[in-house]
């Protein structure tokens, strides 16, 4: 629009936008495509759409009448369909003015009617997506596009030429139909110099098999060589064929999932959704990965490839298989890249969850072995899952692993061995009481790791017999056996003299006996009770302040640690018969630092220096003994 224009333009009135064609493919290229490679996508998908309005056209034609071929030769690379084709006022229509095209019909309802290649009325459903904004990706590779077509709605009708160049210009020709001797469409492009990675001929053939190993319309290529074209989709979906047998379906859906995600699978499932027209199988990893990491999943919609990274189609618990599935009524995105989150997508993955449930179901009930190995690599997701849903944790509560006293089994087994099952809060704690406890008879869960707690609470929602109950200090304690008193009066002095040396640490001192004998000391803390200590220094530092009248209000009285020093080992019965106090306190001291650090707890920095501080203090005491 000229200044001139804008002039003669009234106030008020409708103005039309225009469009910088070149601008909008740098737009395209970097912000809606993720790569121009998807350009040849784009070509098949519209050709694929051309024979689907063919068919509508032509409904008692087979379903291999018509087809797609691709030529590359590096020079040129071309398309050709033996779709319905576009008449004259198509091409104005939908190949010259940007935007117009049947792709709103998408914003509509699934049974509102859309116009594809050659305007053809078929339902929205039919279609892949319609030739509409998606023609402007060949400009990623090319400056030029030209489209040669022969409608097949009437018998004599003439080709049509356009051709379309990147600075937004093109122009329109009527030719004669030995044109284009057939009713169809043929795009070819001349692909730019910088373009040769996209369009060279062995790039351009394994894009199409990328693209289009699943389309359900034949598709060959030619490298311009003089050789006959070679098919680009020879097989249909593996799931959609016949076997002789079970076995022999279970061994090719298991060899597909191998080739195109690389590792032999664990087992694969069948998807199968008929409402959404979704079919397609879901591969079991061999080996358990990452908490979280959510693998992607390649989803195609009637035939082609719209992403390899769908993480969307199932729920995050679901990250021990991959997919690869192919839809009917998955909705995508602009740049047809991704799946639109709607409704329909959050059905789907409902439903797709509902089958790995029940293949987790069949498992347990049918086939033990598989279960087992399928739970030694994977019992995290399994546990994710079991928090929030009852059926699987009635199923599989008792097949799960954990770490216990009495090494790594299944609740089920360990529950029978333990009437009371105690459970640790944190992992250091298991570790620091495991070899007491189990010296000890008691049967402890480690319920540090993620769900565990929760899970062995759970326990007796499956085995009502069974008692669950949080470990506590005085529990382990009351299971170790005192010494006797003429033992006790002998030490009295010694532990008097560690008590004061530790009471740094809010540490108490006692004497008892347990197994194994190896162990020289035992200390028994609890996070809470270290924090609660910490809150208490705090409290006192601030005293007075407002914070002091804050954490003093919050103020309890803080349990304190113990360590439990063992009879029955050589060291201690040496340590305790010390009558030099120096050195007893230095003992004392050592025999603390050994126990925090078999305890694997985060050590605070008095404690690493009481560590360094009583062993140079022991080793200088040997080396003046020895001179």
């Amino acid at each position: 629009m000229t200044p001139a224009d804008t002039a003669a333009t009234p106030a008020g009135a409708d103005r039309t936008f225009q469009v910088d064609l070149r601008g909008l493919v740098d737009l395209l290229s970097h912000h809606l495509y993720s790569s121009p490679r998807v350009y040849l996508r784009e070509l098949l998908q519209n050709a694929v759409d051309a024979l689907t309005a063919r068919h509508g056209l032509e409904p008692g034609a087979p379903a291999d009448a018509f087809g797609i071929r691709l030529h590359a030769d590096g020079s040129v690379v071309r398309v050709e369909d033996d779709g319905v084709g576009l008449t004259e006022a198509d091409v104005h229509t939908f190949l010259a003015t940007i935007g117009r095209s049947s792709k709103r019909a998408l914003e509509g309802s699934a049974a509102e009617p859309v116009r594809g290649w050659g305007g053809i009325t078929e339902q929205r459903g039919d279609f892949i997506g319609q030739f509409g904004i998606g023609l402007l990706s060949c400009f990623l590779v090319a400056d030029e596009i030209h489209v040669l077509s022969r409608s097949a709605r009437t018998p004599d009708a003439p080709a049509v030429e356009w051709r379309g160049r990147g600075d937004g210009s093109y122009t329109v020709r009527t030719l004669p139909a030995s044109a284009h001797p057939r009713p169809g469409t043929t795009v070819t492009l001349t692909p730019r110099a910088d373009a040769g990675e996209w369009t060279r001929p062995a790039k351009v053939h394994a894009l199409a098999r990328h693209f289009g190993s699943l389309l359900r319309h034949p598709v060959t290529f030619d490298d311009g060589t003089g050789g006959t074209g070679v098919p680009v989709n020879p097989e249909p979906a593996p799931w959609t064929r016949t076997y002789p047998t079970p076995g022999s379906r279970s061994r090719a859906l298991a060899a597909y999932g191998e080739e195109v995600f690389g590792f032999a699978p664990l087992d694969t499932i069948e998807l199968d959704l008929p409402a959404v027209g979704l079919k397609g199988i879901a591969c079991v990893l061999p080996e358990a990965v990452p908490a979280g990491r959510r693998h992607g999943h390649r989803v195609h919609v009637k035939g082609m490839l719209l992403s390899e990274q769908a993480e969307e189609i199932l729920p995050e618990w679901a990250f021990f298989v991959r997919c690869v599935v192919d839809a009917e009524s998955l909705r995508p995105t602009a740049s047809r890249e991704s799946l639109y989150e709607d409704d329909t997508l959050a059905a789907v993955r409902d439903a797709l969850a509902e089958r790995l449930r029940g293949w987790i179901a069949r498992a347990a009930a049918s086939d033990p072995d598989l279960l087992a190995r399928f739970l030694q690599a994977h019992h995290l997701a399994v546990k994710s899952l079991a928090v929030h849903d009852d059926e699987i944790l009635r199923m599989l509560l008792p097949w799960l692993p954990f770490e216990t006293t009495d090494g790594h089994t299944t609740l089920d087994e360990f529950a029978r061995t333990h009437r009371t099952v105690l459970v640790t809060s944190s992992v250091e704690e298991f570790r620091q009481v495991a070899a007491i406890a189990s010296a000890a008879g008691l049967g402890v869960v480690n319920g540090g790791y993620t769900y565990d707690r929760e899970l062995v609470h759970r326990l007796p929602e499956i085995r009502p017999e069974a008692n669950v109950a949080d470990l506590d200090p005085a529990t382990l304690t009351a299971h170790l056996d005192p010494v006797d008193r003429d033992t006790e009066l002998a030490a009295a002095a010694y532990l008097a003299l560690a008590r004061d040396a530790l009471a740094v640490f809010d540490c108490d001192v006692a004497l008892r006996t347990f197994q194994p004998a190896s162990a020289p000391a035992l200390l028994v803390d609890s996070r809470e009770a270290r924090h609660e200590r910490t809150r208490s220094q705090l409290a006192r530092e601030q005293e007075g302040g407002l914070w002091g009248d804050i954490l003093g209000a919050l103020r309890q009285e803080a349990p304190r640690a113990q360590l439990i020093l063992n009879q029955l080992n050589p060291l201690v019965r040496t340590a305790v018969a010390i009558d030099e106090p120096e050195l007893a306190c230095t003992s004392a001291e050592a025999l603390y630092g050994q126990a925090a650090l078999l305890s694997r707890r985060p050590l605070r920095p008095a404690e690493s220096s009481l560590i360094n501080r009583s062993f140079l203090d022991l080793l200088a005491h040997a080396l003046r003994k020895d001179s």
